[in-house]
């Protein structure tokens, strides 16, 4: 029996498709595709099953390449399960896996065909280059989607380090902590703007005691953050600047044009002059009993 395409593989695994699926699960299960608990059995039989029954569909196509349209809901169907794999946390091996480890059962039911073997040669050809690009456009959505997970949990920290802290009726307080770049500046820059705004804030207390070092870049970010809020009329005051930071800015020629105050207290206290207001202490008032006693 002869075979020219890759509609007659199509044929073959539609015959043994009970086969090629329970050897291409036992793959997987050597593989470690369940030891992780990130998926159950039932799922990865059901994702495997219907992606050999889409590559099936396809196949009697005879297209053998992975642009034309047969092979457009394989690929969608790839793209979901790799999307779920790379938030779930499966390895980039794990995800590859589930399609390269279709080969072998394949490459079996062609063996045991009846064709000549100058066509299986041929079809185990076509079938290694089809499966190669296919896992190959696996791992590019896998990858993309990672990059996607990666900067959409850099962007959720970046909002979480950068609280802004009301400290008194129209005093802010921004906290930093860590490096400043370019993207958590724009991050920076909007919540205290926005905060600004939203409690009509009239000082905002930049607070550098956690940010490591202050080059001419990350003073150049702070202004930038320093001019906005002057902006939307509110001024700002610089707290925590070490020894160490003062000694470096100075050496790098850095100014930056605005008050700075050792630590937050100080620069708390001097938000609290220039709104003329004051924290005083409270005598104690004394109890009843005291008093009685007293008498």
């Amino acid at each position: 029996m002869a075979a020219t395409n890759l509609s007659s593989l199509s044929q073959v695994i539609g015959d043994n498709e009970a086969k090629v699926l329970t050897e291409w699960m036992s793959l997987l299960r050597e593989a470690g595709a369940l030891q992780t608990g990130r998926i159950k059995e039932a799922e990865l039989q059901t994702q495997a099953r219907g992606f050999l029954d889409l590559l099936r569909k396809a196949l009697s196509t005879g297209a053998d390449s992975l642009s034309a349209p047969p092979y457009e809901p394989v690929k969608r169907l790839l793209s979901e399960i790799s999307q779920s794999r790379a938030v779930q946390g499966f390895s980039p091996t794990e995800t590859a896996t589930f399609v390269f480890s279709l080969k072998q059962p394949v490459f079996g039911v062609l063996n045991r065909s009846g064709f000549d073997p100058l066509a299986v040669a041929q079809l185990t050809w076509q079938t290694t280059v089809l499966l190669d690009q296919l896992g190959l456009f696996t791992m590019e959505v896998y990858q993309k989607s990672r990059e996607e997970v990666i900067v959409r949990q850099q962007r959720e920290i970046a909002e979480l380090s950068t609280p802004v802290v009301k400290l008194w009726d129209g005093i802010l307080a921004l906290p930093l902590i860590g490096t400043l770049d370019s993207q958590r500046t724009q991050v920076v820059m909007e919540n205290m703007l926005q905060t600004i705004v939203e409690q009509a804030a009239e000082i905002a207390i930049i607070d550098i005691t956690g940010v490591p070092t202050v080059d001419t870049l990350t003073a150049q970010h702070l202004l930038k953050t320093v001019a906005a809020a002057r902006l939307m009329g509110a001024d700002c005051i610089i707290s925590g600047i070490r020894p160490q930071i003062a000694q470096t800015m100075v050496h790098l020629g850095v100014e930056l044009n605005v008050i700075s105050k050792a630590t937050l207290a100080d620069a708390f206290a001097l938000a609290l002059r220039r709104l003329n207001r004051a924290v005083v202490s409270v005598k104690p008032v004394a109890a009843a009993g005291d008093t009685k006693s007293a008498s």
